[in-house]
């Protein structure tokens, strides 16, 4: 892996081939300071691969909106660049203090937005919801939930800065939710075909 460093985002990118990818999921993790992203892509045998994670950066002093623009531009431009199927995010929580809350459910606002307008699935978490999928138990640890992104995405490293970690477990939880519905619809009728979980979005 390397790194590349661009104004909005720093960003760990593998190789992957889009001429066969039938599903890439783009999970990020909100935050007005570092919003964590991780761009998983299903392959045809339900194998996961990382293809990138990072973070983008705002810039402390900079005025909220300022701020909310920057993280709304980042997104974009990461939808551009992969064309993800669904984007994945994890849903709101109430924190002790009153504004971190009401600020950071402006920076999941903006990235929503950027979502609806690229007219991509949206799917929204719990964060116990997703170390469920992710650990198999809705209490894991953050360390726990980094050392099965490990396992299940055959990586060499936990994926850094934790950021860019929650945003690969987004993503990861979507898609695994994805291969369980294609599975189950298979079987059924026979073939694969596609299915958007019940806690998604348009």
């Amino acid at each position: 892996m390397s790194w590349r460093v661009s104004r909005r985002r720093d960003a760990t990118r593998t190789t992957h081939d889009h001429a066969h990818t039938p599903l890439i999921v783009l999970g990020i993790d909100p935050g007005t300071a570092v919003t964590g992203y991780g761009v998983v892509q299903t392959d045809r045998a339900g194998r996961f691969t990382l293809i990138e994670c990072g973070v983008i950066r705002t810039r402390p002093r900079d005025p909220l909106p300022a701020r909310l623009q920057e993280i709304h531009e980042g997104v974009a431009e990461l939808i551009r660049t992969h064309h993800p199927d669904a984007v994945a995010l994890e849903d709101v929580f109430y924190a002790h203090n009153v504004r971190t809350t009401i600020v950071l459910g402006h920076a999941r606002g903006v990235i929503l937005l950027a979502a609806q307008q690229a007219r991509i699935t949206i799917a929204e978490y719990p964060p116990a919801t997703i170390k469920k999928a992710v650990v198999g138990t809705g209490s894991a640890t953050k360390n726990q939930v980094q050392f099965m992104l490990t396992r299940l995405l055959r990586l060499k490293s936990v994926p850094h800065p934790s950021d860019a970690a929650d945003g690969v477990a987004a993503a990861l939880t979507y898609a695994m939710s994805e291969r369980t519905s294609r599975g189950i619809q298979g079987s059924i009728a026979g073939t694969t075909t596609a299915h958007t979980p019940p806690s998604t979005r348009r």
